[in-house]
């Protein structure tokens, strides 16, 4: 009876050292696809989503400005050509 035990033993923790091979293999293997991706990303010179957004709320302010002052410029004509 021993050497059944002793036999199941050894196949236990053989499967549990190759599954731990396998998760390592898996964790290298996407760490090196996510540097992959991130390097061709950058070599596309894409903006990050933080960038969009800053340069967006940069041109609807200026849009909202240059209403403004579309306004201002619009009412200083009116009143000039009433004198």
């Amino acid at each position: 009876m021993q050497t059944r035990s002793k036999f199941f033993d050894d196949m236990s923790q053989l499967m549990t050292n190759a599954m731990g091979v396998a998760q390592g293999a898996k964790d290298e293997a996407e760490t090196a696809f996510n540097s992959m991706v991130d390097r061709w990303l950058a070599d596309r010179d894409f903006v990050t989503r933080e960038e969009f957004d800053a340069v967006r709320t940069m041109a609807q302010k200026a849009r909202e400005e240059n209403a403004t002052l579309k306004a201002r410029l619009d009412a200083l004509e009116a009143a000039s050509k009433i004198e």
